[in-house]
C-alpha cells in the first residue's frame, strides 16, 4: 500500500504511514474501494472495514478449502445392476497356497471385466470374489436391460472355461435388478473412493445374486419386463428375501432367443388394433390407392 502523503509503501493493514506519520486509508476487504482513515464500513459496498480476528480468520473458509470441496454429480436414474461372485472361494482359499488363490481370482477378474466391458457395462467395484457392475450408467443405452441378461449368460459360460492348476472348475452365480436410484455421489477417500448408488435396485440386486444356485442368472421383474420375449425363463414365483417385507417375483434367465429384433419381442402376440383412426386409415389407404396408379405421395406418420 502506499501513502497518499509522501508515497512510501506501508504494509497492508497499517492505520498511519511509518514514514510521514500520515493516517492511511482503508481499503475494503470486500470490493477493493479506499476508505478515510477511521472509517468503520466502506463507503462503496457497506462491509465492515473492521481488521478480522484469529476466530473469524479460523472460521472463514479459504480459496482452497472451496474448491476442494467435492460438487455433487449425483443423479437419479434407471439403472440396471448385476452382482456376480465366484462360487466356493472361500472354501478354496482354505485349502490352496494364497499365491494360487489370488491366481485363480485374478483370471477371474479379468474374464468379467473383459466381457463386461465388451457389452457396455460398468464394472463400478471389485469385492473380493465378487463383481459390481452397472449398466446405465455413466453411459446409458436403451437396452441395458437386455445388455446385463447377454453379459450374465456370457459370464456363466465364459468362467467356466477358466483354466486352473488347482484342479478346480470355476462357477459364478448372478443377480440382476432394474430400477430407479440416485447414482454418483462420491464415497470413500482415496484409492477406496467410489461413485455409490442409492435405492431399493442394488440390494435386490445382492439378494437374487444370493438366491441363485451356481451357474444361475436370477433377475427381478423389472429387468424380466424389459428383456421379456429376448430370452427364455423360468419363474421362481414370488420369493421371500432378506430385508423386503413382502415376497419379491424372481426368474431363471435359461438361454437367448432366436428373436433378434426388441420390437418383435415386444409384439410377438400380435399388434393391437388401431382405435378411432378410422379417418387417417381412409386417408392413408387412398394415398397408397395413388401411388399404385402412378402417383408420387409423401405421408408423415407421427405419434
Amino acid at each position: 500500500m502506499e501513502c497518499p502523503s509522501c508515497k512510501a509503501d506501508v504494509p497492508d493493514g497499517s492505520k498511519f504511514c511509518n514514514g510521514c506519520g500520515a493516517a492511511v486509508p482503508i481499503r475494503c476487504a470486500a470490493c477493493g474501494a479506499q476508505n478515510r482513515a477511521g472509517s468503520k464500513f466502506c463507503s462503496e459496498c457497506g462491509a465492515s472495514l473492521a481488521a478480522p480476528t484469529a476466530d473469524s480468520l479460523a472460521a472463514a473458509p479459504t480459496v482452497a478449502s472451496a474448491l476442494q470441496q467435492p460438487v455433487s454429480s449425483a443423479e437419479r436414474r434407471q439403472l440396471t445392476v448385476m452382482f456376480c461372485d465366484l462360487v466356493g472361494s472361500t472354501a478354496l482359499s482354505t485349502r490352496l497356497d494364497p499365491e494360487d488363490t489370488r491366481e485363480i481370482i485374478s483370471a477371474y477378474h479379468r474374464c468379467c471385466a473383459e466381457t463386461i466391458t465388451r457389452s457396455g457395462g460398468f464394472v463400478a467395484k471389485y469385492m473380493g470374489d465378487g463383481l459390481l457392475t452397472y449398466f446405465g450408467y455413466p453411459q446409458a443405452h436403451e437396452d441395458d436391460a437386455e445388455r446385463a441378461v447377454r453379459t450374465g449368460l456370457a459370464l456363466v459360460a465364459e468362467v467356466g472355461k477358466l483354466t486352473v492348476t488347482s484342479g478346480y472348475t470355476p462357477q459364478i452365480r448372478v443377480g440382476i435388478a432394474t430400477g430407479l436410484v440416485v447414482v454418483g455421489d462420491l464415497i470413500g477417500e482415496g484409492a477406496a473412493q467410489e461413485q455409490g448408488v442409492v435405492g431399493e435396485t442394488p440390494n435386490l440386486a445382492a439378494r437374487l445374486q444370493a438366491l441363485a444356485a451356481p451357474g444361475q442368472v436370477v433377475i427381478s421383474a423389472g429387468t424380466h419386463r424389459l428383456a421379456e420375449g429376448l430370452f427364455a425363463f423360468h419363474d421362481l414365483g414370488a420369493v421371500a428375501l432378506k430385508g423386503f417385507a413382502e415376497p419379491v417375483p424372481a426368474y431363471v434367465a435359461l438361454s437367448a432367443t432366436s428373436i433378434e429384433s426388441r420390437f418383435e419381442a415386444r409384439h410377438k402376440s400380435g399388434l393391437m388394433p388401431p382405435v378411432g383412426r378410422g379417418e387417417e386409415l381412409d386417408l392413408l389407404m387412398g394415398r397408397w390407392r395413388q401411388v399404385q396408379e402412378g402417383e408420387g405421395r409423401v405421408v408423415l406418420l407421427s405419434g
